[in-house]
């Protein structure tokens, strides 16, 4: 089943550091993770880069989620995968105006990030964007 399909979709962009081969690994760890499996479709997209940086075609890994999509259980895997890695990357989840920066993973960032991903998501239930 894709996600998003008979139900409301939601799109979250993840920036990862720099590097594209980390961004790969995070679509790989998110699609083997079934609480994500489940509920999104990841894929890499080419991003709009921000100002002062060189887009490379492959920095932004894009989520589109269903109903069932769970922002803790989100967050829990990307910072699960981050703790994963030997130089534990920066990580920007964006969804629509709200941007969520994982930098240290502490049990208070994490759940900033999940409040913020909540409130997002509140903002727009029902909004198709």
């Amino acid at each position: 089943m894709h996600a998003g399909q008979g139900r409301a979709r939601v799109r979250l962009q993840v920036r990862v550091g720099s590097a594209v081969g980390e961004l790969r690994s995070l679509q790989g760890w998110l699609r083997a993770d079934p609480e994500v499996r489940r509920s999104a479709a990841v894929e890499v997209r080419g991003g709009v880069p921000g100002l002062g940086e060189m887009g490379t075609g492959l920095d932004v890994l894009q989520l589109v989620t269903g109903n069932g999509w769970s922002a803790a259980s989100f967050v829990l895997a990307v910072v699960a995968w981050r703790q994963s890695r030997p130089q534990q990357p920066r990580v920007e989840i964006r969804r629509r105006d709200t941007v969520v920066v994982l930098m240290d993973c502490s049990e208070e960032e994490i759940e900033r990030a999940v409040r913020a991903l909540d409130a997002a998501a509140d903002s727009d239930e029902g909004d198709d964007r």
